[in-house]
This record gives C-alpha cells, structure tokens and sequence, in this order.
C-alpha cells in the first residue's frame, strides 16, 4: 500500500516546545480539510487523559487530537511510560498498563515493543490524509538509540522524514543543531529535511546570521523561526517540566494552594482555575510552607500516592493543612489526593513499590486499597451540594470504602463518588477534569467567596488557543513546504 504523507518533528532536547508545533500543525493544516491524525511512538508523563475506546495516552497527544478535530485514541499513544519513582514506572501499551518496570529493565524490554507501535501507527495511518508524529526527548541521545522506539529507531522503522525542533529562549540554539548533526549517522542527518527554531523573543530579523551558520554547519535548512506564543499558558502542559516555568497569579479575591508532589500527576485539573481573573492558583515547591492565607487547598493527583503522601508529610505540609482546616479553610482531594485524604493506605501486592500501609491524613473517614485493577472510564453527572452538572474522567488504581462514603460529592448517572464532611469544606473524588466544567466551577468558587460568573468558557478558550497557535505556525513556518516533506502532493 502507498505510505501515508508524514513528517516527524523530533526535539534538540525536551520541552523545546514539539507537542505545541504538532498541536498547532494539526489544527492548521485540519482548516485546509486535511484528516490529520498525530501520533508519538513512546511518551512519557503522568499527565494522561482518557481515550475515547477505553484506554489512557499522553495529554498532549489528547490535546493533537482535538486541534486535529478528532477523538483520541490508544493508537495516538501507543507506549505510556508514568513515572512512580526516579528509576521506575508503569509501562501503558496500547492503553493498558503492562507492567511497572526499572529503567534498566525497561530498556531490555522496550524493543519488543516495536511491532506494537508499528500496528498502532499503520492502523491509524489507514484513516489519515497526514500523519503528525512527534518524537521523544531527542536523537542526539546516541546512548539510547539501541532498541529506540522513540525518534530515529522509529522513523527508520516507518520510513518517515524527520524535522528538527530547537528551543532558542534556553540559549545553545546553534550548539543544539550543530551537535545534533555531529552525533547521529550519516543515514540519520539525510533523514534529516530540516529546522525549526522556537520560542523566539525580539525581532526574528536578528537571527539570519545564525540560520547562516547552522545551515552552513549541517546542510538542513531552516523551515521557519517561531517567536515566543504567550497563549502557549493556556493549553494543557505535557509534563510536570512545565510546572518549573509556572509563576504565581498574584494577589486575587480566591486565593487556591497546591502543594507540589514529587510524583504530581493529571495537574491540567487546575488550568480551568487559572482562566479565571479572580482566582489565584499558588503551586507550592517542596521546602515552602502551604500559605496560611489560602482559601482552598487541593490534594491532586499522584502517581505514587503513598510515595508522595510520605513525601507531603516531610515538607511539613500534613501540620499546615491541619491549620489551615482549623481556620475554616476548605480541601478538595483528586485522585491520589483523595486517597491520602483518608485514615489508611494498603498496598499489599506492592503495587506502587514495597508492599506495606501507611496512615492518611484522617481527613476522611475513609480507607484505600490498592489493587492492580485501572479504572479508565469517562464520566458525566452532578454535584450534589450545588446541582450543577459535571463531567471528567476516571483513572485510577484501588479501592476506597469507609462512612464518609455515605456523604457522596457527585452523582455519575445513578453512581455515588466520592465523599465529603457534614459541612461540605473537605472534599474529594476519583474525577478528574471537574472544572473544565464551567456552571460546576463558577457555583463550586462561589461556596468559597461570593462572586459573579465571570462568564469564562474554559473549552472556547482552548480550542481560541489553538486556532490562534494554528494562525502563528501558519505565519512563521513553511507549510506548505512541510507538506511537501511528508510527500503530500
């Protein structure tokens, strides 16, 4: 069968900004009626969203496929790797969790991954005018590139050309390039059709120079130099790497902490908070105590729950939540942070690293199991206390039981979830995504301080982002040169 038109957009090194350059591309070239579907070979982020046939992949690749215009699917995604430790994660192929493995074994095992891979792309490849594939980390990791399924290893295995991303706002733009074509093969460079350069700040005009030189260095050629896309903070993050570069909102009416875990997971729940102008969202790094001053705390999600409740607890932050609940303060656990709101733990399969129980928080009359089973579900129903509708997704591991459950948070179409106390102030649930829900969160801030609708559509605003990131590529990068790379004719 004749390949499907595709280019690969591989990075100098992480976060140079290659899942917004497909995002972007996506949505702009989906305007000229093109089926666009995106595609990573092997991710890796705790950030996930919930696909439409029931499994899990990388948020960002969720975020491709709605510029693209389409459902995300387990085949956009089709190897997950989620950190539980710093040598350590569980390993999604397909949707589905496989295994939790070391680095060291996973790089015994990530070979036999290929053929996996290859079936998700050829199989999404059949529905496609174009496909978008985005790379992992960067090719200049030679260390890595023996089984690679990632960047280079994955193009020689489809035989796609590859574009090069490079993040100038890091400095080292030109060292990047020029490295990079220094280490890989010679059949890598011809791979090679080209350039980005991204994140630019000033008059673009100033770089010609350095075009120049990389050009003269390597031989690509430069598709276009990228400024720097403000609008870039209002699209879900990839990775907790973005949470280094998040500034606080300042003094606002409704001040919201978030502690940081360390395996701080689905952290996109908050980016509805932040579109909203009275509402303050402080992340809170580790050695900082939780501010005194704070309205509401969330617990989010973690993906090492009992880990990070340990880790919670070493910051100090277990004796500032429990002030901040004598002053009245309110708590809303997600996920893991609803876990760690109750009385005990359990792991007794090891599930999540040694097997063992830790106390919670006691914030909940609750206890956690967890067990091997994932929930992956989509979800749609109520908040009891403001009978406002809601939506989300489920994704998790264990079990929780307890009385608190008889005072639930939400009904799903029939289902109790989650629990809260008599006053309504603590809080939590297994529902991800519950504020993009714009009539829930309006009436869930009001319970906080009074206030009017700001009138924020948080869903218009990220598909506005991602038309106007659509409009900036168009302006600054080639595409139709790029079209012409992927063999679209």
């Amino acid at each position: 069968m004749p390949r499907t038109p595709a280019v690969m957009v591989q990075g100098t090194g992480s976060d140079v900004g290659k899942s917004l350059l497909v995002a972007g591309m996506a949505r702009a070239f989906a305007r000229r009626g093109l089926a666009v579907r995106p595609f990573k070979p092997q991710n890796m982020s705790n950030n996930a969203a919930v696909t439409a046939d029931g499994g899990e992949i990388g948020r960002a690749q969720a975020l491709q496929a709605r510029a693209a215009g389409v459902p995300p699917v387990i085949d956009m995604n089709p190897v997950l790797l989620k950190p539980e430790t710093e040598v350590g994660a569980q390993v999604v192929v397909q949707g589905r969790r496989v295994a939790t493995l070391q680095a060291r074994d996973y790089g015994a095992f990530k070979p036999s991954l290929m053929p996996a891979v290859l079936e998700s792309y050829e199989r999404l490849s059949a529905q496609a005018d174009l496909m978008l594939i985005e790379g992992a980390g960067s090719p200049a990791e030679v260390n890595l590139r023996r089984g690679d399924i990632a960047n280079m290893g994955f193009a020689e295995a489809a035989d796609v050309p590859v574009i090069l991303a490079a993040d100038i706002d890091r400095g080292g733009v030109i060292a990047s390039l020029v490295g990079t074509h220094a280490v890989v093969t010679e059949a890598e460079r011809t791979r090679i059709r080209g350039y980005i350069v991204n994140k630019f700040r000033g008059d673009v005009r100033l770089f010609d120079g350095g075009l120049t030189v990389i050009d003269e260095h390597t031989g690509w050629h430069s598709l276009g130099v990228v400024p720097y896309f403000p609008e870039a903070r209002k699209l879900p993050a990839e990775d907790a790497v973005a949470l280094q570069n998040l500034q606080d909102d300042g003094p606002r009416p409704i001040r919201i902490a978030v502690p940081v875990f360390s395996r701080i997971a689905n952290f996109d729940d908050l980016d509805p908070l932040r579109a909203e102008e009275d509402v303050a969202v402080t992340m809170v790094p580790a050695g900082r105590p939780l501010p005194s001053d704070a309205d509401l705390v969330i617990l989010p999600g973690s993906k090492s729950t009992i880990g990070d409740l340990q880790y919670f607890r070493a910051q100090g932050w277990d004796i500032d939540l429990a002030a901040h609940v004598r002053r009245g303060g309110h708590v809303l656990g997600l996920c893991g942070g609803y876990q760690m709101m109750g009385r005990r733990l359990d792991d007794p399969d090891g599930i999540e690293g040694p097997r063992g129980a830790v106390d919670g928080l006691g914030l909940l009359d609750l206890k956690t199991m967890l067990t091997p089973d994932k929930t992956l579900v989509e979800v749609a129903g109520r908040h009891l206390s403001t009978d406002t509708p809601v939506r989300g997704y489920e994704m998790h591991i264990g079990r929780t039981t307890g009385p608190a459950l008889e005072w639930p948070l939400l009904d799903l179409s029939g289902r109790a979830e989650g629990a809260r106390s008599a006053d309504g102030r603590i809080a939590g649930c297994y529902v991800h995504g519950l504020f993009a829900s714009d009539t829930f969160r309006h009436a869930f801030l009001s319970t906080l301080k009074p206030r009017t609708d700001g009138g924020v559509s948080f869903d218009a605003g990220v598909d506005a982002a991602l038309d106007a990131l659509a409009d900036h590529l168009q302006a600054h990068i080639d595409l139709d040169r790029m079209l012409a790379i992927a063999g679209y004719r």
